[in-house]
């Protein structure tokens, strides 16, 4: 009788634990919290990270990058520059595009970054030129170093 009385204790408690874990839906919108989650990813975070060095995105988007010829570790990159370009049109700022690429989901920024209008020195043309593909890799390269820093100071016009 114990013995019987055990095997639909365990079973019952296995069988609840599958119950409710099928009931937990998984969202996409939250942060991803470990790196561990980027395993099947990992191709395209390769990929977004050869085309953030290549494409210079570091050049605005990190902070002293420039200045120290890229020794510059991979957890500090991406988190934007408090150092202003200023042209005819005012003074801008590299923004912190680990915060920024954290409140778009895939879909919504590859939406995005095919029809980002922006000031210079950034060059919008070429970022609504690239293809899905290359967009998602930089998109998960950026979610896969996560949120991290500070947002940068606004835009100030001339005058």
């Amino acid at each position: 009788m114990k013995f019987n009385f055990t095997n639909i204790v365990v079973t019952s408690i296995i069988l609840s634990g599958l119950f409710f874990w099928n009931l937990a839906e998984s969202d996409t919108t939250k942060p991803l919290k470990s790196k561990s989650e980027f395993y099947f990813k990992m191709k395209s975070v390769e990929k977004g990270r050869f085309l953030v060095k290549q494409l210079g995105c570091n050049d605005c988007h990190t902070a002293g990058y420039l200045q120290l010829k890229g020794n510059v570790p991979e957890n500090k990159w991406l988190m934007g520059d408090t150092i202003g370009w200023r042209g005819p049109l005012g003074t801008s700022y590299g923004s912190n595009l680990r915060l920024f690429v954290d409140t778009f989901k895939e879909e919504e920024w590859i939406k995005m970054a095919k029809t980002l209008k922006t000031r210079p020195p950034m060059p919008h043309p070429i970022l609504n030129a690239m293809n899905n593909e290359d967009l998602q890799a930089i998109y998960w390269f950026i979610r896969y170093l996560g949120p991290s820093g500070k947002p940068v100071p606004d835009f100030k016009p001339n005058g």
